[in-house]
């Protein structure tokens, strides 16, 4: 029997962070599909938000952070994101996070729909990789665990409390059982739905088809984010843009170099992701191209080089060099707001599980993210859980399952859904694309409709998975299912769900759409 106090799933911010601050109180492991290095965290390269600025607060934060949410952020878990910041921001430099300083003091960028600088960077545009690099190093140093390339099967509970997890050894095809006192899941999100994605290959929804199928609530499916600006080349994999491109005055033109985000908003490129997302759509369709560009040959070529290295040493290896040409850019998936629903402490609805990171949804991103909140959350709700963690070993609480339920949201279960006539055959590549053209960027009640027949009649044909790939194309069905029947039921358009058939949002829909139980039963 493998024993230990802390099990954590997933190796990004979250996972690697919520391990270092669990050594302190025992036994701790964590588990991942792929190499330690594997997930979201090391591709983020905008930054970190905190109100650390002489003329910026937590309060200013806050309320660009529920700005942006439109409507949905909850507000207590705001209020603990943006007032604890500052104290999880210097936990980072004392994990060895070396973030960049201008003139001996931290140095702050701007991002859309924030007021004020208040995003903190490392290696300019290499945020993610150098926090990825300092945590990683301080674990493999440390008595924590790392067990590669096992992949999480199945949650094990023992009287509706959650002991433990099954993981299959991908490398050797033998599955074991790890029990726990505690488990968290830090598996991030769902980017690889999508048939254009700037994540990492491992984000497959993995966390949350294995909570859901355990009996964990999950929460606000439909909002999904979809990054404006990723570099669109013929042969290239997709690569992030940061926003903090357009933050240091980069500007948007169409094909015929005509900058167009002024005619959309006000903002221009500095509204919220969504609206550039949708905008960028709507230019692309109206001009007939498959991309637009990103315009910084205006900046001065030492700025543009100093503050986004990353950027411009691989747009010059793919042989564009971004300070004399326009940036041929596209939107792409990007970043999950739903997911296993969880109260301010971290707890889910199934004792004995915690979520945090991109996977948990706390309330803190509404309908729509605030350009770089996600580390941010990363770190202050991991922190959290092991915070909780103490407190219920030292009877000071009992365990709380989740929110406290409001009457304002709805409370669902997958629907079953008629066969239809005929089953199409399932391959990832055809998930991804009808993912993308019926439930991406712009919806309709319509093509909704069409991608939950398809989705439940996949889900009926699937085969009892066996190995890695099976296993992530399940859990991806599942999530895919969760997002279509939510994006389906909210018959409005909010933050970055976006229905034509319903163009406006509505106060009637001031509410979260929770789906309580999976109903497609254990493969």
């Amino acid at each position: 029997m493998h024993y230990y106090d802390y099990i954590i799933i997933g190796s990004g911010i979250a996972g690697l962070y919520t391990a270092l601050l669990a050594r302190e109180y025992g036994s701790v492991l964590i588990l991942t599909k792929g190499s330690i290095d594997d997930c979201n965290t090391r591709h983020a390269q905008g930054g970190i938000a905190a109100a650390t600025g002489k003329d910026d607060s937590p309060q200013l934060h806050f309320q660009d952070t529920v700005q942006a949410g439109n409507g949905l952020c909850d507000l207590e878990t705001t209020h603990i994101l943006t007032d604890e910041a500052t104290s999880c921001i210097a936990d980072l430099v004392g994990f060895g996070v070396p973030f960049d300083t201008l003139n001996g003091e931290v140095s702050l960028a701007r991002e859309g729909a924030h007021s004020a600088p208040r995003v903190l960077h490392a290696g300019g545009d290499a945020t993610g990789e150098y926090i990825e690099t300092a945590l990683s190093s301080r674990v493999y140093s440390s008595n924590i665990r790392v067990l590669e390339y096992c992949l999480a099967t199945r949650l094990l509970l023992s009287k509706g409390r959650v002991t433990g997890v099954k993981a299959l050894d991908c490398r050797t095809g033998l599955e074991e059982e790890y029990r726990c006192r505690y488990l968290s899941m830090a598996t991030g999100g769902v980017g690889q739905l999508f048939k254009y994605t700037a994540n990492s290959s491992v984000v497959t929804g993995d966390g949350i088809a294995l909570a859901v199928r355990a009996g964990a609530e999950a929460s606000d499916m439909e909002f999904f984010q979809f990054h404006p600006t990723v570099l669109r080349l013929p042969g290239v994999v997709p690569f992030l843009i940061s926003e903090a491109v357009r933050g240091e005055g980069g500007v948007l033109r169409n094909a015929a170099g005509y900058r167009f985000m002024p005619d959309y908003v006000p903002e221009a490129e500095m509204a919220p992701r969504d609206v550039v997302a949708r905008s960028i759509l709507y230019e692309m369709t109206k001009t007939g191209d498959d991309k637009v560009f990103l315009d910084v040959t205006h900046l001065p070529p030492h700025l543009v080089t100093a503050r986004f290295p990353h950027i411009y040493r691989f747009c010059l290896g793919c042989g564009l060099d971004i300070t004399r040409e326009y940036i041929p850019v596209a939107p792409a998936a990007h970043y999950l707001m739903g997911g296993i629903r969880t109260n301010s402490w971290g707890e889910t609805s199934l004792p004995g599980l915690f979520a945090s990171g991109e996977t948990a949804c706390t309330g803190v991103h509404g309908a729509n993210r605030l350009a770089s909140n996600s580390l941010l959350e990363s770190v202050v709700f991991s922190k959290r859980v092991i915070r909780r963690s103490q407190m219920l070993e030292k009877k000071d609480c009992v365990w709380h399952e989740g929110k406290t339920p409001e009457d304002k949201n709805v409370y669902l279960a997958l629907p079953s859904r008629s066969a239809l006539p005929e089953v199409p055959s399932l391959n990832l590549s055809k998930l991804q694309s009808l993912m993308w053209d019926k439930v991406g960027i712009v919806r309709s009640g319509s093509g909704l409709g069409e991608a939950t027949g398809f989705l439940a009649a996949w889900e009926r044909i699937l085969q009892p998975p066996s190995d890695r790939f099976s296993h992530e194309l399940n859990n991806l069905i599942l999530c895919a299912r969760l997002m279509a029947e939510a994006a389906l039921f909210r018959e409005e358009s909010r933050g970055a769900h976006f229905r034509t058939d319903f163009p406006h949002s509505s106060p009637a829909w001031l509410k979260h759409i929770i789906f309580k139980k999976d109903i497609s039963g254990e493969r």
